[in-house]
């Protein structure tokens, strides 16, 4: 291995060269040929993925994905990881991810209007997790509140296999008129490559690589690089001016693999060479050597491909907004990849060489534990006795408890845009100027995906897409990050594919394209894998932003209905994993017709303002979503249940495609008319009220009697009790 190079990539090398590569060029392969850049094991796989859409505007292949919401505008949007950096540096390596993906927005044209993240983190009960935990929270929080990015939402799962490996993926959303949409391209040969913002320093070379290696205990500070949401807001307001003066040919963010990434990329997708002399990139440190310079991965810098004639323009602009910017380099007609040091060549280099790296083919290999996992049944399981004890215990665990310590550190108002924020199933925003508005949201259940993958997948997308309609928003495109162990061994390659496969059934039976991603391969800590943990991020449309619905329980009186099927399992479930210890069985059930359907009718039922509350039925079943709605409202609820069964599955069982909403007695009839009209179930439990959550069963037990008091003081206050 020559810098994570494989032996045959080596050789690869040498052949197209006809040489043996110096030492740069050799780095310049080795970054530009890394999974974190090239997507070499991933990139067969993705190509399942459905691209196209009647919203999709810019599709894979960008710096972010674009999609149309009407009136001219446009959102744009990605998510991006940065989970090897905050490891190891949780502040600056969860901060410079938040950089980066606002970077990747602005790149576009668009000005960023929110932002959400997806965390991954072992059990809080870790000294080391806790440190990582809040190191990472505060630095999403420290740099987005200081760039003036509202945090709006997000989600987070605690398990053990995230205990060296934390997982920490970014999304951000922008706004752009058509007109003003920039892609990521050279232009004419001629054209001038300007490099503006930070000046190059030594810090984060070959972070691209060492996001492509498996973290271990020999993993250095030095690879994190430090960001400065000041510059970042000052580049961004150069760089934004620029693209509605019309000056600007492409544009990319210095991310991974810095200078070099950034000018190979535009330059293959224009299929034209380009030149960078390294002497004339301003430099931060003494005695960079030109490997130094394009491999280093220092925040806050953009590269921009100009006409000859907006040079002074661009000067101009950069200066007022006391922006650093040089011109570095040209675009050539030759095709090739040429660095200069001065007069000297130092690395001369085919692009299409550089940006086409090798695919691999891994092998895949079906876990041994995946049929014997599957195989429980519930039948040996004990049903406690103490169901009201079960249910305080679920709403403190980690991953059903209120995110609020988290999302209290982030400024989710800032512009003024925010109408639903974070802790409900979706943000809401208004597109100011207009009556639209729109709803995000990002999920994954990693211990679904680890049990069966391909189920795990599909559900991912239907529950974006089910958080999204909750709230009234129609689904109009995704973005995943995928993030796995090494692609290397067939077992995680089985499930990388696997999740895939699911993902991509999903986003074509709920009629929902993927047009951004990021994939995330080798986070393994001695040798141990994550569980497969696919993050969707999705983006949905409100014509009319008041019409929208939140989770809480609104009025005395008013009648509570289960929308879905109602077919609870206890395998895979929160309950079955807090209670009873055990991660095993199959994961639920779900009939994508079925979704479908249920996600348009309840939508259809806010849009007509029919009913006034809707809540996804998800992790810890449909007894912690009523309490959920329950405290977050505060009012209680009388419901019976007229379902049979178990006790535990009908109440803390796991199901998909049901959503639980509330209307008053007189809207009750059109409601269930309504439901049946979209062909789906629809199931009178009970009416709100009181300071009690009651939950009884078919031949009228007390299963649940609660008093709103101590379920939201267990749920509130179980994440903010560990620090």
């Amino acid at each position: 291995m020559e810098m994570g190079l494989s032996s045959e990539e080596y050789a690869k090398i040498c052949e197209i060269l006809g040489r043996e590569p110096n030492y740069l060029e050799t780095g310049l392969f080795a970054v530009l040929w890394s999974e974190h850049c090239s997507y070499k094991n991933s990139r067969p796989v993705l190509k399942n993925f459905p691209t196209e859409g009647k919203y999709v505007i810019q599709g894979p292949g960008e710096n972010a994905g674009v999609v149309d919401i009407g009136d001219g505008q446009a959102v744009v949007f990605k998510v991006e990881s940065h989970n090897h950096p905050s490891a190891v540096e949780p502040y600056e390596g969860a901060a410079t991810g938040v950089g980066g993906v606002v970077r990747d927005i602005f790149t576009m044209g668009a000005r960023p209007i929110a932002a959400l993240n997806s965390l991954r983190f072992g059990s809080l009960d870790d000294p080391r997790v806790r440190y990582l935990f809040s190191g990472v929270v505060e630095g999403i929080g420290g740099y987005g509140n200081r760039l003036g990015s509202p945090v709006v939402g997000g989600d987070i799962f605690f398990h053990p296999s995230y205990q060296g490996n934390p997982l920490v993926n970014a999304m951000c959303v922008g706004l752009v008129d058509h007109k003003q949409i920039v892609r990521g391209q050279t232009g004419r040969p001629g054209n001038l490559v300007v490099a503006a913002g930070a000046k190059t320093g030594r810090d984060g070379i070959h972070g691209c690589t060492f996001a492509s290696e498996e973290l271990s205990e020999e993993t250095k500070a030095p690879d994190v690089q430090r960001g400065d949401p000041f510059l970042e807001g000052l580049l961004m307001g150069a760089c934004l001016e620029l693209m509605e003066k019309g000056c600007v040919v492409g544009i990319q963010d210095m991310g991974a693999a810095g200078l070099t990434s950034s000018s190979a990329e535009m330059a293959g997708r224009a299929g034209t060479g380009i030149e960078i002399d390294v002497s004339l990139v301003p430099q931060r440190d003494e005695g960079m050597t030109p490997y130094d310079v394009m491999l280093s991965e220092s925040q806050e810098r953009m590269l921009l491909v100009i006409e000859p004639q907006h040079k002074q323009t661009v000067m101009d602009v950069f200066a007022k907004w006391g922006v650093e910017a040089a011109v570095v380099g040209r675009v050539t007609d030759d095709g090739i990849y040429r660095v200069f040091d001065g007069e000297t060549v130092v690395a001369e280099i085919p692009v299409e060489a550089l940006t086409n790296a090798p695919v691999r083919y891994p092998e895949q290999k079906e876990p041994d534990y995946y049929q014997r996992l599957r195989a429980w049944k519930p039948e040996d399981l004990s049903v406690p006795e103490d169901l009201n004890s079960v249910l305080l215990k679920l709403l403190s665990s980690p991953n059903i408890a209120s995110k609020e310590w988290v999302y209290s550190q982030y400024d989710h108002q800032v512009m003024l845009n925010t109408v639903v924020g974070p802790g409900a199933d979706a943000a809401v925003l208004r597109i100011k100027g207009t009556k639209k508005g729109i709803a995000l949201t990002t999920d994954g259940n990693p211990r679904y995906c680890y049990l069966d993958p391909r189920r795990g997948g599909a559900i991912a997308v239907a529950e974006a897409a089910r958080n999204l309609s909750c709230v009234g928003a129609e689904p109009l495109a995704l973005t995943d990050g995928l993030n796995f162990g090494s692609p290397e061994k067939p077992e995680i390659f089985w499930q990388i594919k696997q999740v895939v496969e699911g993902m991509s059934e999903a986003c074509r039976s709920l009629e929902i394209p993927v047009v951004s991603g990021n994939v995330s391969l080798y986070n393994e800590t001695k040798g141990d894998a994550i569980y497969p943990s696919p993050v969707v991020g999705m983006v949905g449309l409100l014509p009319d932003v008041k019409k929208h619905a939140t989770s809480d329980f609104k009025d005395s009186g008013d009648v509570v209905v289960l929308l879905g099927k109602f077919n609870p399992q206890l395998g895979a479930s929160e309950y079955l994993a807090v209670i009873h210890g055990l991660e095993q069985g199959e994961v639920p059930e779900i009939d994508l017709v079925e979704e479908k359907k249920v996600q348009l009718c309840c939508r259809e039922l806010i849009r007509e303002g029919k009913i006034k509350s809707a809540h996804d039925c998800a992790e810890g079943g449909l007894a912690v979503a009523v309490a959920e709605c329950c405290v977050s409202g505060q009012r209680g609820a009388t419901l019976k249940l007229p379902f049979a069964g178990r006790e535990d599955a009908l109440l803390f069982g796991e199901v998909q495609s049901c959503i639980l909403v509330t209307c008053t007695p007189r809207e009750l009839d059109s409601v269930l008319q309504t439901a049946e009209k979209a062909g789906i179930a629809a199931a009178v439990l009970g009416e709100t009220g009181g300071r009690q959550l009651i939950i009884r069963d078919q031949s009228e037990r007390v299963l649940i009697n609660q008093y709103i008091e101590e379920m939201e003081k267990v749920w509130r206050g179980s994440i903010a009790s560990y620090f």
